[in-house]
């Protein structure tokens, strides 16, 4: 066994990990950087939004491909050469995870490959893929092992018929007709892959609506294309018995759905992630952990164990990368004897269908829960210039507003390129702006950036483009 001793070792290399491990070689600790990988990237490069998004536009390519149509340009059916196409998604990957490889051994970080598992507050023992280990003493620990799939009770995962977010990104086949269950993110976009690849979608949900925790507003507008993309949308509803035949699967269902045996040729299970907090050793370290299976952090991210830190999906919700890399520098920086904390106001969630959903700070459904009041506008899509130029008026722009002050608590956009557009609603959350900071910032046109501008504009009742008489008062 091998022995090594450093200040700081950082457990995973996904984002939130490979950002502390950064962060602190960038602030002259000592930093071990503990993976499985050859390079970090984590499941997010290798196994998730990276390979995800390449795919996915693929699948807008495709669509605006048959779109084109409405315009009097017509293109033939796409010929996908699967193979290819894997080898490209596979190609962004080595390229991404390779230049952090570059960025890691500039920084002088020592890379140890392998499984680590917590001895005591100050080790890590890893097990090599030689078959040896080694043993790193460090003066602070950051972990950030990632999640892994949820299950579904009564679904084999040993059928090569059943797919998972991991299993499902190497596009082992382009199945006949696909079920996907679970109508989160993951569920979503995965889905709208396949479609756009010519498989038949169905999506099965248990809830009474797609993206739980999303306006509706916003939502309505995505499900109403997805509506025409998949086969059959199917709420309330869950699979209640999975039987593998010689000719596929056939699926039973318990809900508001029709309840006869379908048959399907793969299903995609996407109920969501589970962090990886068993089989680390966190309790040899007294390490707390709550009933879902996080880490238990302070504003911090340190946890009950004060050398020891939690950062990423495994420290809570929400599992978002861009969340995790922030937690992981603050975690840093803290260790290096700044004062800092995790103080977001605003963090946003996308969703990179199409059209793309994101939202950021405080939602409606969020305020109805809590009781709170507030003012929202609402900019449509079909108002907006450059929107109907591209043929995509399927859109629509908010923002929330305190009724007194009108300072902005939180914006939500649905359409196209809605996940680059959201970063304004940060920032004018985060820096506690006001809805005649928006409406005086001047946006450039024609461009989908303006809906927010002229959503702002509609605290008065009114914008440019979109004319609401005034109540004649009696």
């Amino acid at each position: 066994m091998s022995e090594k001793t450093t200040q700081v070792a950082v457990l995973g290399g996904g984002p939130a990990g490979y950002a502390a491990a950064f962060k602190c070689a960038d602030l002259g600790l000592q930093t071990t950087l503990i993976d499985l990988a050859p390079n970090p990237g984590g499941v997010c490069l290798y196994r998730g939004c990276i390979p995800s998004k390449a795919l996915l536009h693929v699948s807008r390519l495709i669509n605006e491909a048959g779109e084109a149509g409405n315009w009097g340009i017509s293109f033939n059916k796409p010929e996908i050469d699967l193979d290819k196409l894997r080898a490209w998604k596979n190609r962004v990957i080595e390229q991404l995870t390779g230049g952090l490889g570059i960025l890691r051994n500039s920084r002088g970080i020592d890379h140890v490959q392998g499984r680590g598992t917590l001895k005591d507050a100050n080790t890590i023992e890893v097990a090599l893929g030689n078959g040896g280990t080694a043993s790193i003493t460090a003066e602070h620990i950051i972990v950030a092992a990632g999640s892994h799939p949820a299950r579904v009770p009564d679904i084999s995962a040993d059928s090569e018929r059943v797919l998972n977010s991991t299993s499902g990104l190497e596009l082992p086949v382009i199945p006949g007709s696909l079920l996907v269950i679970g109508g989160g993110y993951i569920g979503l976009e995965l889905g709208s892959v396949y479609a756009s690849l010519g498989s038949e979608v169905s999506v099965v949900e248990m809830t009474d609506g797609l993206l739980p925790g999303a306006d509706r507003d916003l939502v309505k507008v995505l499900q109403g294309r997805l509506a025409k993309e998949f086969k059959n949308i199917m709420l309330n509803t869950r699979v209640t018995r999975v039987e593998e035949t010689a000719s596929g699967l056939e699926l039973h269902f318990d809900g508001e759905t029709d309840e006869t045996p379908q048959q399907y040729d793969y299903i995609l299970v996407a109920v969501g992630r589970r962090p990886n907090s068993r089989d680390l050793g966190l309790e040899n370290a007294g390490i707390a952990v709550d009933d879902c299976g996080f880490v238990t952090v302070d504003a911090q991210r340190r946890t009950n164990v004060p050398n020891i830190f939690a950062v990423g999906d495994i420290a809570g919700e929400p599992m978002l990368a861009h969340k995790g890399s922030h937690e992981g520098m603050v975690a840093a920086e803290v260790i290096a004897g700044e004062r800092v904390a995790f103080e977001a106001k605003a963090i946003p969630a996308v969703v990179f269908t199409d059209p793309e959903l994101a939202w950021c700070g405080l939602t409606e459904t969020e305020a109805a829960a809590a009781g709170r009041q507030v003012n929202v506008t609402k900019f449509p899509w079909a108002a907006s210039g450059r929107a109907i130029s591209i043929g995509r008026p399927d859109g629509l722009t908010k923002i929330l507003f305190d009724p007194e002050t009108e300072r902005v608590l939180g914006v939500g956009i649905c359409g196209v390129g809605a996940g680059e557009m959201i970063a304004e609603g940060v920032l004018a959350v985060e820096m506690a702006a006001l809805a005649t900071d928006l409406k005086l910032s001047i946006h450039p046109h024609p461009t989908l950036s303006e809906t927010v501008m002229e959503a702002a504009e509609m605290v008065g009742g009114a914008s440019t483009h979109i004319y609401r008489p005034k109540k004649k008062q009696h």
